[in-house]
């Protein structure tokens, strides 16, 4: 069963841009890609390097420490030097929550 928790609200976070909250001891990362929301925990598999700090393009988030590259709306691993998925959350907008699902997967 989903448990949304709010993390912020959508004037908070504008289109193109990211924000990154904690909730429940985690640093997750979230994105605007025009007007849909992504997020991801805000840590590299490879080396836990912080990820939201890396250049996006699209859907897809490099690190900015060795390059690995992932897809925020999955949480999948794209590229060396990254083989394990970054955990992905689901995301939903209520009025004007940007709310997480936090239900362990």
């Amino acid at each position: 069963m989903p448990r949304y928790v709010t993390a912020l609200q959508t004037a908070d976070i504008p289109p193109g841009k990211r924000e990154v909250v904690e909730i429940e001891g985690l640093y997750i990362a979230i994105f605007n890609v025009d007007g849909t929301y992504y997020a991801i925990e805000d840590v590299c598999t490879h080396d836990d390097g912080p990820l939201a700090e890396g250049d996006l393009d699209g859907c897809e988030i490099e690190c900015p420490r060795h390059g690995a590259r992932f897809d925020i709306r999955t949480g999948k691993a794209l590229s060396m030097p990254a083989v394990v998925d970054v955990r992905a959350f689901p995301v939903r907008v209520e009025g004007d929550a940007v709310q997480l699902d936090m239900e362990e997967s």
